[in-house]
């Protein structure tokens, strides 16, 4: 396929890292700068994917199966109606979470192989993946320690989950560097967001 005109960043890691914040604030950094910008997530990025959200991670229990089969139609429709066209349009499309998300919880977490959701992944996505994936790496009990409200399906999941779930994304950052950026998530809230823009810059020809 005809490669992206706009630019593709995700951020991942697990719950309560930070993801949503240093997502906004890269937002509006870039909106500063004159881009286009389209911040999203996953799951929820679309209609379908609020509903899809709200199955997974809220309603009665599924099977680890039907739950990677969720994410995957949820990205499939997430990329094909909303990424792409943004990208084809020249925006910068950051999304909380996509499909490193899916070999780390479902395909490490629930055991289900983590190659195989991978190429569930990619086939769904047409084999689009991000020029840069931002990992805020935190110990899984201080994670929990930051979240508020119910706890979903996932961060219900116990500590030996998130623990795999945490060493299958570094593993994986390890493994494909110039795709990954690894921070401390205890690091304060700015300083993270500098070291953000600092990689990010270059891609768009930028002093950060």
């Amino acid at each position: 396929m005809t490669p992206p005109a706009g630019l593709f960043l995700s951020f991942e890691g697990g719950d309560g890292a930070g993801k949503s914040t240093q997502a906004r604030l890269l937002g509006e950094w870039l909106t500063g700068l004159g881009h286009e910008v389209v911040l999203t997530r996953e799951p929820g990025g679309t209609e379908l994917g609020v509903l899809l959200r709200d199955a997974v991670l809220h309603g009665d229990h599924v099977d680890a199966r039907t739950e990677a089969l969720l994410y995957a139609t949820d990205r499939a429709h997430h990329v094909a109606s909303l990424v792409r066209p943004a990208l084809a349009r020249g925006a910068v499309v950051v999304t909380d979470r996509y499909l490193d998300s899916s070999v780390a919880y479902q395909g490490s977490g629930r055991d289900l192989g983590a190659d195989e959701v991978e190429r569930l992944s990619l086939w769904a996505v047409d084999g689009l993946l991000p020029a840069l994936t931002v990992l805020l790496d935190l110990d899984p009990v201080a994670g929990k320690a930051r979240l508020t409200g119910d706890p979903d399906r996932l961060e219900r999941a116990g500590d030996e989950f998130h623990r795999r779930t945490r060493e299958a994304f570094l593993g994986r950052a390890t493994a494909e560097p110039g795709r990954w950026l690894v921070l401390d998530a205890t690091r304060p809230v700015d300083e993270l967001a500098d070291a953000i823009r600092e990689r990010v810059a270059p891609l768009l020809g930028v002093v950060p």
